[in-house]
């Protein structure tokens, strides 16, 4: 479908993503930072506590309440809700927060991911980080930021040795013991390493700010806006194995094909 879709087809599903983007924010900031309750959907990856709030809840259901009105013929899969058949060929994939566990504990690095997808995978994708105030968008060729700064173009980071590299992650909180050894064979050898960032890693990846994010035990939900606007960057969004991701599971995002190749090698061990 990607290949069929006309210029003013493509208007539309971005015009559609970002009012999704703009329902989401007001739902997520109204909690933000006060103290929200919180309850334990888990065990999680690994059995590890997997929150949720009220504010997951209703930032989904107030982007379902402008799919419902504006495209109602496409499918839905959202992480609170669930799926929702659909007859266009198309899928919302929708993460109301992603990085719900910084969020209750007040960190911006907690997003909105909405993706629009076809069988072979995203075609566009946002992740907004509505407290900062800043909006990442790729594909349909588009690969942009708008923030405090206003707007630019998104584009990677320049090729250079693992040894210079900056890694991002969500470990050692998730994934098996297998995964953090294969994760610590590419930490050991770059230069630096930063941890828990969530979705906003991916950003800072396609902003030209970071070499790597690598992650695992993911869902479609977590991974198909990043993937859409690391790709649409100029970087590389693939299972550990080099094979398509965005159905979820490993994760390695990189900056050029130089460096994915080389945390590939060591990731498989």
């Amino acid at each position: 479908m990607r290949d069929t879709l006309t210029e003013d087809e493509r208007a539309v599903l971005i015009r559609t993503a970002h009012a999704l983007a703009d329902a989401a924010r007001p739902e997520t900031l109204r909690h933000f930072r006060t103290g929200i309750a919180t309850d334990d959907k888990g065990p999680g990856p690994g059995g590890l506590f997997d929150p949720v709030t009220e504010a997951d809840r209703a930032a989904e259901r107030a982007m379902r309440a402008v799919l419902s009105r504006e495209r109602p013929d496409d499918a839905i899969l959202g992480e609170e809700y669930g799926p929702q058949p659909g007859t266009s060929g198309l899928t919302w994939v929708l993460d109301p927060i992603d990085g719900t566990r910084g969020y209750i504990s007040g960190t911006p690095t907690w997003g909105v991911l909405i993706s629009v997808a076809d069988e072979t995978g995203p075609l566009y994708g946002i992740i907004d980080q509505p407290y900062i105030g800043e909006r990442f968008e790729g594909g349909f060729g588009r690969a942009s930021v708008n923030g405090p700064h206003g707007r630019a173009e998104l584009k990677v980071g320049k090729p250079r040795p693992l040894s210079e590299a900056i890694v991002l992650t969500t470990f050692p909180e998730i994934g098996t013991a297998a995964e953090h050894a294969a994760f610590r064979r590419v930490a050991d050898r770059a230069r630096l390493v930063r941890y828990g960032m969530d979705c906003y890693g991916y950003a800072l990846l396609a902003a030209g700010q970071v070499d790597l994010v690598i992650e695992a035990g993911l869902q479609p939900y977590d991974v198909q806006a990043p993937i859409a606007v690391v790709t649409a960057a100029g970087g590389l969004a693939t299972g550990w194995d080099g094979s398509p991701a965005h159905g979820g599971g490993r994760l390695l995002a990189a900056a050029n094909p130089q460096i994915h190749a080389a945390a590939m090698e060591l990731l498989a061990g």
